[in-house]
This record gives structure tokens, C-alpha cells and sequence, in this order.
């Protein structure tokens, strides 16, 4: 049976310790960027699950410099564990829509950190034009990058009802661009999202593992008072989902994804001072013990019916 140090799944962990022979620490970062699907360019309103931070809820003061929330991240980080190499989380809004020369100010702002040993940029499909894309091969070609891509379902009437703001075709394209520039990509993908099927979420997973992806970031759906869809759940309610019926869902979703795809997240983190539901979620170790528990019963790793 493969292993990956004692994990039945390829996990960023393991990843970064392989690749840089220590633990490697991520410093979530927020730039100051917003998103097309919120200004208007695209929509308004942004994805209907998204809180106004825009999935930066764990990052500091967006009216900071990138020095400064990468010092305080730091200083938090120290406290917990011996810290010494980072990777620059470009994690809130979408980071790669703004100026040019505002993108490049703040990626290499963070390349010059003491201990930055690579950049990880969150962004949309929908946002890479040609002049971001060279920026994004020159700092590729300095330090150890990936851009995450928020394709969050496959489904395109599903995507159409959250509001994600671009077709399958556009998530396609970028997937061709960065790949054909040497860029590993990482993927989320979100299971609960109203009028999804266990069937459709697997569909999304199936989708993504033919798509030459080098990550992948697994989310359960987190209801934030601050969000469009809990306006939408108070008058027509939400079903979430249970937290068996997720697990199962992830373990699944690991046997059929090939052994070199790298998984980054089993589950998402909700913030506890928004958080309506699932209140299950909030146990993450107890939900990550669960799924090892289960791969184990199960005799399931990575790839085994890839």
C-alpha cells in the first residue's frame, strides 16, 4: 500500500517537507485586491457563499503593508512552533486583478522577506490575461509558485446559482496557460453547495483529476452571516450536509485522484465569530482523525481506483 509518512494520502506536508526537506509554514496575506465578481466588472455581490473578507477571514489588517502583515503572521506563528521557512499566501479577494505594476509591487514585496521560500496567489480563471500570466512565469522562474484556481463545482448550473461568474471553458484556458508555462495549479472544489448531488460533487472531482492539476483543496460548505447566502437560506433554508456524509465524500474523492496530485485541504476552516453551520465543522482535528480512521477501515489511499 502506498504511504506518504504514514498518511494513505499525498498531503502538502509531506509535499514541502519532500521538496524543501523542512516544514514550510504559509503566512495568509490580503493585498488589498477585490473581484470582478463584486465590482460590477463580472457581478455584483461575489460568490453567494463568500464572506465580505472574500476567504481572507484568518488574514491581518488589509490597510498594512505586506511587510507588516508578514512580520505580525510571523510573530503569532513563533509562538506556536519553530518557524523558519514561508511560503507568501496571497489568500483574500482575487489576486491577480488589479494594475500590473501594483501585482508585481506586492509579490515581490513578499519574495523579499527573511525565510519566503516561494508565493501561493489565489485567484479566478477569469483574471489571467497574457501580461499577468508573463509575471506570473518570471516569479515562477525566482521562486516556487502556484496559483490556486476557485473552480468550486463542474457543474455549470450549479455554478451559474452561486454566482461563480465564468463558464467551464474559461476555467479550461487558464488551466492550458499555466500549465504550458510550467505553473503547478491547485483547485478548490466545494461539496454542499445548494442543488449539488453526492454524484455531481464526485463528477467535479473527476473532472479536475483529468485536468493535469498539481493540487487540489478540499471545502465543505460554511453558512457566515456575512454572505449572500445566508440572506438567501433565512428565507428559503439550507441542508447541509452531515458530517458523515462528508467524510465519505473525501474518502471517496482520494481514491480516485492520481497518487502525484497533491492534496492541500480535506476541510475548510469557518470563522467562529460568523459561523451558522455546519457547527460540526468546527472540530477540524476530530474530522481529519475521522477520515484517516476511515481510509484505514476501508483500505483506501490515493489512487488506489484511479
Amino acid at each position: 500500500m502506498k504511504e506518504w509518512n504514514g498518511k494513505r494520502y499525498h498531503s502538502i506536508d509531506y509535499f514541502l517537507k519532500e521538496k524543501f526537506n523542512e516544514k514550510i509554514f504559509k503566512i495568509p496575506l490580503d493585498a488589498g485586491f477585490t473581484c470582478p465578481n463584486r465590482d460590477g466588472t463580472v457581478a455584483f455581490g461575489g460568490c453567494i457563499f463568500c464572506s465580505k473578507k472574500g476567504s481572507g477571514d484568518f488574514t491581518v489588517d488589509s490597510k498594512k503593508s505586506i511587510h507588516d502583515q508578514f512580520t505580525d503572521m510571523k510573530k503569532v506563528m513563533e509562538k506556536k512552533w519553530k518557524c523558519k521557512k514561508y511560503i507568501a499566501y496571497f489568500q483574500a479577494f482575487t489576486n491577480t486583478y488589479g494594475p500590473i505594476e501594483r501585482l508585481k509591487e506586492v509579490y515581490f514585496e513578499a519574495l523579499k522577506e527573511d525565510g519566503t521560500i516561494g508565493i501561493a496567489i489565489a485567484t479566478r480563471p477569469d483574471c489571467l490575461n497574457e501580461e499577468v500570466l508573463d509575471l506570473l512565469s518570471i516569479i515562477n522562474e525566482k521562486t516556487y509558485l502556484w496559483v490556486e484556481l476557485g473552480l468550486q463545482t463542474a457543474n455549470e448550473d450549479v455554478a451559474a446559482y452561486i454566482n461563480r461568474g465564468y463558464k467551464l471553458n474559461i476555467f479550461d484556458e487558464a488551466m492550458k496557460n499555466l500549465k504550458k508555462r510550467c505553473i503547478d495549479v491547485v483547485v478548490h472544489i466545494i461539496f454542499g453547495l445548494p442543488g449539488e448531488t453526492k454524484e455531481s460533487m464526485m463528477d467535479s472531482v473527476k473532472y479536475v483529476s483529468l485536468k493535469n492539476i498539481d493540487g487540489i483543496k478540499f471545502h465543505l460548505l460554511h453558512l457566515v452571516k456575512d454572505s449572500p447566502l445566508y440572506e438567501m437560506s433565512c428565507k428559503d433554508g439550507i441542508k447541509f450536509l452531515s458530517k458523515e456524509e462528508y467524510i465519505d465524500l473525501i474518502c471517496k474523492s482520494i481514491s480516485i485522484l492520481n497518487e502525484n496530485i497533491v492534496i492541500h485541504r480535506l476541510t475548510g476552516d469557518g470563522p467562529r465569530d460568523t459561523l451558522v453551520g455546519p457547527l460540526w465543522s468546527l472540530k477540524k482535528w476530530e474530522i481529519l482523525n475521522e477520515i484517516d480512521n476511515e481510509l484505514k477501515i476501508r483500505n483506501i489511499y490515493q489512487g488506489i481506483y484511479s
